[in-house]
């Protein structure tokens, strides 16, 4: 009982989720330094992620890209020119990962496979884009929860939507967040707290059995 004589509220039953970050160039104004106050973050509470990098963005910030991989977190493919896979021809596709591939080895000493992400989701439901990957090792992984950080609001509503869709997905839940928005270190900080007050325990996306994407049967898939 609380002092007021009400009980608790119950504690739910304890569940797994997953941090996802795109690492990437930003393409609206930010604050300088956030993706490595980000990784702070990280690092200060014990939240592994998986980190989904642009390798043009790797090439061109070999310091931040190397320290994903050196703290622990998983890397993956975030394209290399972040075009809408659905824009490429599929020669295209395949020569844009795996030039992200080379950077991204280049700069982390990590092989990025079969970790990919496409950038704005676009290829994500496609067949064709799928069957692309699939030809260089490669499965796209999308989100269940997207702080939609990308947008701009402030860290107390990116975390307050954070914390209402992971609650809402239960076990299993992919979160979506970017490197680069200024508001993103604090809402994660936030929101990972009190998910874990809730009995959210994080985990790396590798730990997870089903992940979110489309998935293609075998043959198809060749």
């Amino acid at each position: 009982m609380t002092d007021a004589g009400v009980p608790p509220p119950p504690r739910r039953s304890p569940f797994r989720v997953a941090l996802t970050i795109d690492a990437e160039f930003a393409d609206r104004p930010t604050e300088a330094g956030t993706t490595a106050r980000l990784l702070d973050v990280l690092a200060e509470d014990a939240i592994p992620a998986a980190v989904f990098v642009q390798g043009r963005w790797a090439s061109g910030e070999p310091a931040l890209a190397r320290r994903i991989a050196e703290d622990g977190h998983l890397v993956g493919n975030h394209s290399h020119h972040h075009a809408r896979m659905t824009m490429l021809t599929g020669p295209g596709i395949v020569r844009d990962v795996l030039e992200a591939e080379q950077a991204i080895a280049d700069a982390t000493g990590v092989n990025a496979r079969p970790w990919f992400r496409c950038p704005f989701g676009a290829g994500a439901r496609s067949p064709r884009v799928i069957r692309r990957l699939a030809e260089v090792g490669y499965r796209d992984v999308s989100w269940h929860v997207d702080s939609l950080d990308w947008a701009g609001a402030g860290a107390r509503t990116l975390g307050g939507r954070v914390v209402r869709g992971t609650l809402a997905h239960g076990d299993g839940a992919v979160i979506l967040v970017h490197g680069w928005p200024a508001a993103t270190p604090e809402a994660v900080r936030a929101s990972v707290r009190r998910l874990r007050e809730d009995g959210a325990t994080f985990v790396r996306l590798d730990a997870l059995p089903e992940l979110p994407g489309l998935r293609l049967p075998a043959g198809d898939a060749a």
